[in-house]
């Protein structure tokens, strides 16, 4: 699509992103998230047309990062800068948290002159998210009473429940190798377990996929062995949106029947609902002897099922053997990364573009969640880019 046709679809739309917070999909109207998509996309045109698009001459872009993270903590720094912000890392350990500051003042105090927080808040479930709203509830306050000029909208940049910015960058990636969102409807998605010789991964990835792909009129089966459950009350809800959607969802313990004529794979790992709910009691116990005996607990468990993982055989059975495979990254490649994982190397060696491809598209995604929440019509702002012309590299 072009620059020109983004701008117009954009334009003619009605969505509801303006100074609201991006923390869930599901919160979010189909017309609010074909809205960032478009942003998104007219975003990436714009740069691969060497056109500036700073709409920000100063501010801060807060990040907050609570675990680990690769490919989001760098997609969040791209994003803000394409637009001109600056980044500032809470360090929480450089912070005054540890000597009783309490989330309010925390919240309000980076947010004098911030333009967008981001925050990764994905160890403990039943936290990530409430943490979330805490945040969004003291910045509110601040806003409402003229302490903060400007409130800043939050961005998840992963929790205990969804992970919006990867799965928006995932259904980009589906977009443009299957057309259109229209195009979607009606095919089949395989949200998969996978093996991994790790324990403890979060269940916000798969809980995102199967919360976003049921509401496109998608048929989306979930697959994964006994006990390895996800969120209940996110599983409930993806087939509620599939029935409203006119697609299906299922969830099945067959991994190879799973796979029976799929047009998309999504092979993950994740630790069990229930281990999850017993691994957050123990780190906030600080029970150290407890997490190594659930560790251990849980390695025993995945060991049961290294056949869970996405191989040639079980490739050839998608729909003509030609399924798109996808993964948030990093996948536990077997015989590379490890002795045995999620996904054999032949397998991903065919998908490596397409992989790299899918991931690049995040940066783009949380650049259009911080301008559709900071500015009231997002198409005027991206015409001023293109009216401007001003190009990012000169000479």
């Amino acid at each position: 699509m072009s620059l020109d046709h983004l701008l117009d679809s954009i334009a003619g739309r009605k969505s509801d992103l303006f100074g609201r917070d991006f923390l869930l999909t599901r919160d979010k109207s189909l017309d609010d998230l074909r809205t960032l998509l478009d942003v998104s996309e007219a975003l990436k045109l714009a740069r691969e047309s060497n056109l500036a698009t700073r709409c920000f001459d100063s501010g801060l872009a807060v990040s907050l990062f609570r675990d680990n993270s690769t490919r989001t903590r760098f997609s969040y720094a791209s994003a803000a800068n394409l637009l001109g912000l600056a980044v500032q890392d809470l360090d929480e350990g450089k912070s005054q948290i540890s000597h009783g500051e309490t989330v309010r003042e925390t919240a309000v105090m980076i947010s004098f002159l911030s333009d967008v927080i981001g925050i990764r808040d994905d160890m403990y479930l039943g936290a990530g998210h409430t943490y979330m709203l805490e945040v969004a509830a003291a910045l509110d306050d601040a806003h409402q009473t003229g302490v903060l000029p400007v409130r800043p909208p939050i961005v998840n940049l992963q929790c205990d429940v969804d992970h919006p910015t990867q799965s928006m960058a995932d259904l980009q990636h589906l977009v443009g190798e299957f057309g259109s969102l229209e195009e979607l409807k009606g095919k089949k998605l395989v949200m998969s377990w996978a093996y991994s010789p790790s324990y403890g991964k979060p269940l916000s990835v798969p809980q995102g996929i199967i919360g976003l792909t049921t509401r496109l009129g998608m048929d989306v089966t979930l697959a994964h062995p006994e006990g390895y459950d996800l969120i209940p009350d996110v599983v409930d809800l993806a087939g509620k949106q599939a029935a409203e959607s006119g697609g299906t969802f299922t969830v099945t313990p067959d991994l190879t029947q799973a796979f029976a004529d799929a047009d998309i794979v999504y092979p993950k790992s994740w630790a069990p609902y229930a281990v999850m709910e017993r691994r957050t009691e123990l780190l906030r116990a600080q029970d150290t002897a407890g997490l190594a005996d659930l560790e251990r607990e849980c390695l025993a468990n995945n060991a049961k099922h290294v056949d869970w993982t996405c191989d040639r055989t079980l490739m050839d059975r998608t729909k003509g053997g030609k399924a798109l495979y996808m993964h948030c990254l990093p996948a536990d490649i077997t015989g590379v990364s490890c002795k045995q994982g999620e996904v054999t190397a032949d397998v991903f060696d065919q998908y490596r573009d397409p992989l790299y491809r899918e991931a690049g598209f995040k940066p783009y995604i949380i650049a259009a969640m911080i301008l559709c929440s900071r500015f009231a019509d997002p198409a005027r702002v991206l015409q001023s880019f293109v009216d401007h012309a001003d190009p990012r590299v000169t000479g």
